[in-house]
């Protein structure tokens, strides 16, 4: 069962997709607290399996005057506060060996970003902490690829992974989702659509990554049409004033309408 290792996971027996969803990063208890509330009453209503997402620190940031975080155990702290309050699990992603451990002790899913996720001691310090392993697939790399990135996990002695595919680099500035690489990676490992970094558009001149919220629905649509296992959406209640990578989240309030179309696809894509 692919959530069997995830503590506080809820609904398991909805045959939904799960869901990965929360702030790209933790700006302050309140903010995560409001976000997780959200969440977490339409997942119950809708029946997905949730788990709330959000980043301790951010530490691939273009410009160095970029915000990355209000303090690592700040940060991991409030995160364990919205799993107390809300009874689910969370994920953060981890960025140098030292995060691992740390990190461990707060959260429940440990993240390898995707500019990271060919670094060998990362992906092997995180799985020997026993936590599940979210492996993003790096914007440069095959899905082909990731079957060695998994088997790192497994020879580290761990078989807790998961592959999120967040886009291929088209171009300079652009992403694009290769839906062919969803079967190809079901082989190696359950895997996750982050739909929201995969309408990133980085490298602007300004220094800041640029988005298109508005594609997010279709391929949110697309991924369940092509059976993913799991969603990862960042969403926030003002995105054009949310600290990191506002331009590529989606608005808290549209959340529930794009989960119910959602649940209603999974379950036409079931029928057949």
């Amino acid at each position: 069962m692919i959530l069997q290792d995830i503590p506080k996971i809820k609904h398991t027996q909805s045959n939904n997709f799960f869901l990965l969803c929360g702030p790209c990063a933790i700006e302050g208890e309140d903010m995560a607290m409001r976000i997780a509330e959200k969440v977490v009453t339409i997942t119950n209503k809708l029946e997905i399996p949730y788990v709330f997402k959000g980043s301790f620190k951010k530490a691939n940031r273009s410009r160095i005057d970029s915000f990355t975080g209000i303090g690592d155990e700040k940060a991991l702290e409030i995160l364990a506060k919205v799993s107390e309050a809300f009874d689910v699990p969370t994920v953060t992603d981890i960025h140098e060996i030292s995060d691992a451990a740390l990190a461990a002790q707060y959260v429940d899913i440990l993240q390898i970003p995707a500019f990271l996720v060919r670094q060998t001691d990362l992906v092997v310090a995180a799985a020997k902490t026993g936590k599940v392993v979210n492996l993003k697939k790096g914007q440069f790399m095959s899905p082909e690829a990731m079957k060695h990135a998994v088997q790192k996990v497994k020879d580290a002695g761990s078989d807790k992974a998961w592959i999120t595919d967040r886009g291929t680099m088209f171009g300079y500035q652009d992403m694009i989702v290769d839906f062919r690489g969803i079967p190809t990676m079901k082989q190696y490992a359950p895997v996750v659509l982050d739909v929201t970094h995969s309408l990133q558009q980085p490298n602007q001149t300004a220094g800041v990554t640029g988005g298109r919220p508005d594609m997010i629905e279709t391929i949110a649509r697309a991924g369940i049409v092509n059976n993913v296992d799991g969603l990862f959406i960042e969403t926030h209640f003002d995105p054009a004033n949310a600290k990191s990578d506002g331009a590529n989240m989606l608005h808290l309030e549209n959340l529930e309408n794009l989960l119910s179309n959602l649940v209603k696809i999974r379950k036409t894509i079931q029928s057949l």
